[in-house]
């Protein structure tokens, strides 16, 4: 399975439901807490042109939000997406 990679503060209530999603779908899952952390919110927006949280990513792919996850899951297209390539 490839990695997801999820970056996220401790104040944000759509990461928490991103987390807990995915743990609900068994997925594993790497946190970069950005709380704090202005560097790592420019590499953020360097890497994803975004500055809000949560930004995921399976592997090198930029997924989006929760609100970008959950519409893929509903379309059928996390689960292949999570798949060794």
């Amino acid at each position: 399975m490839r990695t997801v990679t999820i970056y996220s503060t401790q104040w944000c209530p759509y990461c928490t439901s991103a987390k807990r999603f995915l743990t609900s779908k068994g997925v594993a899952w790497e946190e970069i807490d950005l709380t704090d952390d202005d560097d790592g919110r420019a590499a953020l927006v360097e890497r994803s042109g975004r500055r809000t949280v949560p930004q995921i990513y399976v592997g090198d792919d930029h997924i989006g939000g929760y609100d970008d996850l959950r519409a893929l899951d509903g379309k059928g297209g996390l689960m292949p997406l999570l798949q060794e390539r």
